[in-house]
């Protein structure tokens, strides 16, 4: 089966995270992936089918790949010499009135509720149903990645339209290219499938839904390609890159 039409779907998909604590002040703060832990260790994640008979199986699905991040992220931690922890995740069949304490974000796909650890995933909607893209594999590695930037110290910037905020969200963008470029040869993919990912990426911008909050479809892409072809979250500072690799 095809995937969705992906502008349409990638700005109704616009990942969010809320829940804001105090963000620590200064660059240095916000790059703590050590030189010496280098790249995440090549691990298998086979990618099991979103759907099987014209069953959704986006449970199992998200599952399957969780597992794997956390398989992957603790060995990094271990390499870092830093405690890791699982977030708690929640799955729901459809988006619900209250979650994490507060109202569900309008328009949102999967998102982390940094205060309380947990990663949200709707079973439902354009961002995931029906996929046979590697996008739903993404978005979830980049929610994940804000788990990793809360165990590491990295704040979220209070405020949503920010280049601060910016270079937090590209920040999850590169350390998903990173856990991708760690699985990649257990996922059965080809360069076309790449390809076509860092084209969804780029379509999910703020280019499109007019909120200046994760950066622009050419940022985004190239942060996801940096984590991808280095492989070392240390590679994903983006507190320190110019302004307009972050715009």
């Amino acid at each position: 089966m095809r995937p969705l039409p992906i502008k349409r779907a990638l700005v109704l998909a616009a990942v969010l995270t809320i829940s804001l604590p105090p963000a620590p002040v200064g660059a240095a703060a916000q790059a703590p992936f050590p030189q010496k832990a280098g790249r995440l260790a090549v691990t298998s994640c086979p990618e099991p089918a979103i759907s099987s008979g014209g069953i959704p199986r986006t449970r199992e699905y998200l599952q399957a790949v969780v597992t794997c991040l956390d398989t992957s992220w603790r060995a990094y931690f271990r390499k870092a010499g830093r405690t890791f922890g699982k977030p708690v995740v929640r799955y729901y069949e459809e988006p619900a009135d209250r979650v994490c304490g507060g109202d569900w974000p309008a328009q949102a796909a999967a998102f982390y509720c940094v205060e309380r650890r947990t990663l949200v995933f709707p079973l439902t909607g354009p961002w995931i149903e029906n996929r046979t893209d590697l996008y739903p594999l993404k978005v979830a590695a980049h929610e994940y990645g804000h788990h990793v930037q809360r165990l590491m110290g990295v704040g979220l910037p209070k405020t949503r339209e920010s280049a601060a905020r910016r270079r937090y969200e590209l920040q999850a963008d590169c350390l998903a290219g990173a856990f991708l470029g760690s699985v990649w040869g257990s996922l059965g993919r080809t360069g076309q499938d790449w390809t076509a990912l860092v084209e969804a990426t780029r379509a999910s911008g703020d280019d499109f839904d007019g909120v200046r909050s994760h950066g622009k479809g050419a940022g985004r892409a190239r942060w996801l390609e940096r984590g991808y072809q280095a492989g070392s979250p240390a590679a994903c500072d983006t507190w320190s890159a110019p302004a307009g690799r972050v715009a």
